[in-house]
């Protein structure tokens, strides 16, 4: 027997219907934000194919994870479908198929429900679909500005959106701030260990300020290198979140890097706000990562030092401070929803206060 023959509530529902129109999320009046548009190939990505190649294997392989890239549009249908193709569907044993694979959708910047990918079981192998669909009615009618989020830890080569026959669609407003927030980071970063794609701390954070975001987080391959930093100086960016000491391998490879990588984004961007994160950690003082986050202030103290008034430090031991680990993370390391909560918390009012510094 099935959990979703116990359970309704868990009972997956796909398109079963006869009045649904599919729309490509690559057509207008739908806009894609975190991806990278100058591709030929079908593949969603976070950046070019050739820049993320240059940076390590690691980035050349994460770069098509799609974290962070969402679809917006309005619309007055009823419900919202998804088909999603996902050409090497990801199970990780401590995220949820939902994290790793999944959308979710929110309406008005309210959570309204997830597109699951339904697991596949023969004997004792579990398996995921390379295309899976799924319906969601809407909490309330009429005119919706909707926003899919995709997955964390996956590829995308197709999105369809399925709405009403009939049914308005147009394009949703833009975000407030029209320039992303670019963050750069280890797996925390890129969303491990959500729960699904909306909790990443950065989704939060551009819901709760209106603010478009790039997610730029690579799990385990953020080293600080150079031709990451000649690439992130280039970006169109209202404020820059520089968070990859957790993937330095080494405190000496932090110290040789972390002022120069910053250094080379402000000398390209001498105006732009600068958020330097150090790691969250799930046990304060840590001596792994005291030496680390002394490194990131020391940057920050030195562009004080240099007349910088645009850049802004968060202690990542505060992140976490008033919990256990176990209340904060799955294992010690990647935060769970709440974690990821702390996370938004501090780290977007900084980000709020840079934000406000760029207006001015």
């Amino acid at each position: 027997m099935k959990i979703e023959e116990l359970d309704k509530n868990f009972k997956l529902t796909e398109i079963d219907r006869t009045d649904v129109k599919l729309y490509d999320v690559r057509e207008a009046p739908f806009t894609l934000y975190g991806h990278e548009e100058k591709e030929s190939d079908t593949l969603f990505r976070r950046m070019p194919s050739d820049k993320a190649a240059a940076v390590n294997d690691g980035v050349k392989w994460l770069h098509t994870n799609t974290a962070g890239i969402r679809v917006r549009f309005m619309t007055d249908s009823p419900f919202v479908a998804i088909r999603a193709t996902c050409p090497c569907p990801c199970l990780m044993p401590h995220m949820t198929a939902i994290g790793d694979n999944g959308f979710d959708l929110y309406e008005d910047d309210r959570f309204t429900g997830s597109f699951q990918p339904r697991i596949n079981q023969s004997g004792n192998c579990y398996t995921l679909p390379n295309t899976y669909e799924k319906l969601i009615e809407l909490k309330q009618q009429g005119l919706h500005t909707i926003t899919v989020n995709f997955p964390l830890y996956t590829n995308v080569s197709s999105l369809l959106i399925g709405l009403q026959e009939n049914a308005l669609v147009s394009a949703a407003p833009a975000y407030r701030y029209e320039k992303p927030v670019v963050y750069y980071g280890s797996s925390i970063t890129q969303g491990g260990c959500a729960s699904r794609p909306g909790n990443s701390y950065q989704a939060i954070i551009s819901r709760r300020l209106n603010c478009d975001y790039r997610n730029l987080g690579f799990s385990g391959n953020a080293k600080g290198e150079q031709t990451m930093a000649d690439y992130l100086a280039d970006l169109p960016m209202s404020v820059f979140v520089l968070d990859y000491d957790h993937n330095a391998p080494s405190v000496d490879h932090l110290k040789a890097t972390h002022k120069s990588f910053f250094d080379t984004i402000r000398t390209k961007n001498p105006t732009l706000p600068i958020v330097i994160v150090s790691a969250p950690e799930a046990r304060r003082g840590s001596a792994y990562f005291e030496p680390r986050k002394e490194i990131c202030k020391a940057t920050y103290t030195a562009a004080l030092a240099a007349g910088d008034k645009r850049v802004w430090f968060v202690d990542g031991s505060d992140i976490f401070h008033l919990y256990d680990p176990e209340m904060v993370t799955v294992d010690g390391c990647h935060p769970n929803d709440f974690g990821f909560f702390c996370m938004a918390e501090l780290i977007g009012k900084a980000v709020k206060e840079a934000l406000d510094c760029s207006e001015s």
